[in-house]
């Protein structure tokens, strides 16, 4: 039994055994035997308890093998090519459940800027887009604050959640992340609690994508549209009339108000009935959120999603377009700032302004990665530096967000525009005839396009998996949750384009959970089953929630 037991590989074998076969020392051939489960005798109890049928017909290869070879033929031993690679190498039990062996190098380890440049890339979504608007909304000074506070908040519950498996001596928490934490304090309350707060920040991120990529398809084709058919088109909202145009798409806004386009602008012959074909088929909330339905709802369908996976290099090259793009405009534009601490002129917005709220939201997802940091982290070659670069990585996301965020609105030009001016995308305050924007908006589009499908599979394996216990039921239960999801998506980019308020209320609601209540709470019963808990501590984490809550409540009063 203590050879049965043994993995695939012995752990005392290196690869240069394999190049010494022909060599006087004779190989224990018992090391290359695995300890192999017929799969039809494997329990199914559950989607984790069957052994896949990669790694039963790798173990019937093996077995076949085991089999050939004599007491003394090496020349029928398993080539190198069957014997899996270190990293690969299970071990069986009889219970169907496969355990990974770890292997003694870290080739699979990522060095310290590998893993702060992951978890920015991941962190980096939607709601830099929204960063000016957002700072716009609360005031230029009050908003750099709250940017910096909200950061250091995000980052110190980013770090509750990351050490709290390591509070858990009893079990086996190797492979876990936040939602099984909270499952093992909370029970069945806090794994659905998890999940569906989960859900929220996930499909409330499909349905931002869905307006933004409706927005982004019309520009684009616009823009095309214009360019063959020669047309010079001149924006009928408000703009400067220097070289880099800005436009006010919406001049008569009511700060913080969820505005739609304007119906009263004339075309230049004042007959707005006279619509060209182009304009009545190219309609940025009417035809162009339900064309995507042709593209993307068979991409949801797909079985697996690791084609799209190829393409998250993608979201890096965006980003540091973005942040090329902004610098570029600013240098352009210049500066135009005026500061008026609470009182607003015609141009400019004040300092402290009661709209705050609405940046807190849009921070809460922005720095939001509590549910899959331990899995990132998981992969950082020196496990000692996880504090250290988990909080170089908010330094980076914190600064990114600041740089878009302030620049923008600072290089907006007031006068002759006003600030307020400034929307919840900021690329539509620049024309579709803008060379670079269009080639942000195009590159933003197929990013998301390819991104869309993986958000979708994440959404389907988890609620699946809890529902029916497995990931792809049938076609129709794929089809039926696919349909609901791009259902939410056009009537919302039909009727309430607003990426601003999408974002602001799922960061508030899936933040009150897994940011501010379950860290807190998890935190405070560790210290209190320690014996450690304090009242300085209790009060500080109850405020943290409380601050959770007044997040979520206030987003229905902006």
């Amino acid at each position: 039994m203590e050879d049965d037991s043994r993995p695939l590989l012995s752990s005392e074998q290196t690869g240069e055994d394999y190049l010494q076969r022909d060599s006087t020392n004779s190989l224990d051939l018992r090391t290359k035997r695995p300890f192999h489960v017929e799969r039809k005798n494997i329990i199914n109890d559950g989607p984790q308890e069957t052994v896949s049928a990669e790694a039963a017909v790798l173990n019937s290869r093996l077995h076949y093998y085991s089999r050939l070879m004599g007491s003394s033929d090496r020349q029928l031993s398993p080539p190198d090519h069957v014997i899996p690679q270190p990293d690969e190498i299970y071990i069986y039990s009889p219970l169907g459940t496969a355990f990974k062996v770890p292997g003694s190098d870290h080739t699979s380890k990522n060095p310290s800027i590998i893993t702060i440049f992951a978890i920015w890339n991941t962190m980096m979504g939607t709601s830099i887009l929204s960063m000016p608007w957002g700072i716009k909304q609360a005031g230029f000074t009050l908003g750099v604050f709250i940017v910096i506070f909200i950061g250091l908040l995000m980052l110190y519950c980013c770090y509750i959640v990351l050490k709290s498996p390591k509070s858990i001596s009893c079990v086996d928490t190797s492979d876990w992340e936040f939602p099984d934490v909270c499952q093992y304090y909370f029970g069945k309350v806090g794994q659905w609690s998890s999940l569906m707060f989960s859900m929220v920040s996930l499909v409330g991120a499909m349905v931002v994508y869905w307006v933004l990529m409706s927005n982004f398809l019309f520009n684009t084709g616009q823009f095309i549209y214009n360019h063959v058919h020669n047309i010079n088109v001149s924006d009928s909202e408000l703009e400067t009339n220097g070289s880099e145009k800005v436009i006010c798409p919406y001049p008569n806004t009511n700060p913080g108000g969820n505005n739609t386009i304007s119906t009263l602008f004339l075309s230049d012959n004042g007959n707005v009935s006279d619509v060209n074909p182009f304009e009545r088929y190219w309609s940025k909330t009417n035809t162009v959120p339900f064309y995507l339905i042709i593209l993307l709802l068979p991409l949801l369908c797909f079985r697996s999603a690791s084609f799209f996976a190829r393409f998250t290099f993608l979201g890096t090259i965006s980003v540091v377009y973005l942040i090329v793009l902004v610098t570029v405009k600013a240098v352009r534009l210049g500066f135009h700032l005026e500061f008026h601490w609470f009182d607003k002129t015609e141009f400019y917005v004040p300092e402290f302004r009661l709209l705050f709220p609405q940046l807190t939201g849009v921070l809460t997802l922005a720095f939001f990665i509590h549910n899959c940091i331990i899995t990132l982290m998981k992969n950082n070659k020196d496990q000692k530096n996880n504090v250290r670069d988990l909080s170089v990585a908010y330094l980076l996301v914190g600064l990114t967000y600041l740089y878009v965020g302030v620049l923008i609105f600072a290089a907006f030009p007031s006068p002759p525009l006003f600030k307020d001016c400034i929307q919840p995308n900021f690329l539509d305050n620049f024309p579709s005839s803008d060379i670079m924007v269009f080639v942000a908006r195009t590159f933003l589009l197929f990013q998301m396009i390819t991104v869309y499908p993986l958000l979708g599979y994440l959404v389907r394996v988890q609620m699946m998996g809890q529902l029916f216990g497995n990931h792809y039921p049938s076609f129709l239960h794929v089809l039926i949750l696919n349909i609901l999801i791009v259902g939410a998506g056009v009537l919302v980019a039909t009727f309430y384009p607003n990426i601003g308020s999408i974002i602001r209320f799922s960061g508030a609601i899936c933040g009150l959970a897994l940011v501010f209540v379950f860290p807190a709470l998890v935190h405070m019963i560790t210290l209190r089953r320690q014996g450690m808990l304090r009242w300085k501590t209790a009060i500080s984490h109850s405020l943290l929630i409380l601050l959770g809550v007044a997040n979520l409540a206030a987003q229905f009063f902006m």
